[in-house]
């Protein structure tokens, strides 16, 4: 399989006119300079600077111990070594408990080369989200299983299974689209779900864990490279790409495009129903 796929300028309006088009567009994980170059390269349109990174880089077992310096470090690298790809970056635990808090921890982000900011939460975000819109930072709403938040959650637990809280998510995600969000982020949800969701907004929806009816798919690059730490237990939504490939993790990052492009991943063992 050939590693050399046309690196393409992406930013919002592209990831709209794909989701208007029914084009589904490719989400990594990004630490690096060096994976940076070879994820955006392979063609994937969407890196996230994530707060993964504790336990994949750090050996922590939660996101929880990971500091805005840490991300602002990674995403200062990922900025370097990027193609053209959409660069995402998480807003790390406590970094946003606040508006003005949020607005001070977005700015050292985008400072940094993000080109969006990431944030877990529902509808206490509307008013964080329309703060940060209004004075040009675009969002992420994540919403489903939000890792920040693992300890109120009592585990990595698949959500809005009970048709109760379904139907709140589906009002919470509007909402968040209503308050200025740009894009939607969906994990550990039911198939079903998350193509109601998909289906209601007019932002483009990524899922993990969330089926094949959203928009796009994002996995942890370790994780889609076979060489997650021992420690983690992975979850069902995980695939190894590497296997797949005949030139190295370059050709493994082709095939994970090319396999959300054409719907083969995620398949239905990798979905909640």
């Amino acid at each position: 399989m050939s590693s050399q796929t046309a690196v393409k300028r992406t930013n919002l309006t592209t990831l709209t006119k794909m989701k208007e088009r029914g084009e589904k567009f490719a989400s990594l994980t990004a630490y690096d300079a060096c994976f940076a170059e070879m994820i955006s390269g392979a063609g994937v349109e969407v890196l996230l600077v994530g707060d993964s990174l504790g336990m994949v880089l750090q050996g922590h077992d939660s996101t929880l111990p990971v500091t805005l310096d840490n991300i602002v470090y990674h995403m200062e690298c990922v900025r370097r070594g990027n193609q053209g790809a959409f660069i995402m970056a998480d807003l790390p635990f406590m970094s946003y408990a606040h508006e003005r808090q949020a607005l001070e921890s977005s700015a050292a982000l985008m400072r940094a080369g993000a080109h969006m900011v990431k944030l877990e939460g529902g509808a206490w975000l509307t008013s964080t989200t329309t703060q940060l819109a209004e004075r040009g930072i675009p969002v992420c709403a994540h919403m489903g299983l939000t890792p920040q938040s693992i300890n109120r959650l009592g585990g990595y637990r698949v959500q809005g299974r009970d048709p109760a809280k379904a139907q709140a998510m589906i009002d919470e995600a509007k909402m968040l689209e209503e308050a200025g969000a740009s894009i939607l982020l969906l994990e550990c949800v039911p198939v079903d779900l998350a193509g109601a969701i998909t289906e209601a907004l007019t932002i483009p929806v990524i899922g993990i864990g969330a089926g094949r009816e959203v928009d796009g798919q994002i996995m942890v690059m370790h994780d889609m490279l076979g060489i997650t730490p021992p420690s983690i237990k992975l979850p069902k939504f995980v695939k190894n790409f590497l296997p797949e490939s005949s030139d190295g993790v370059r050709g493994a990052f082709v095939a994970y495009r090319e396999a959300v492009k054409t719907g083969a991943f995620p398949a239905d063992e990798h979905c909640f129903f």
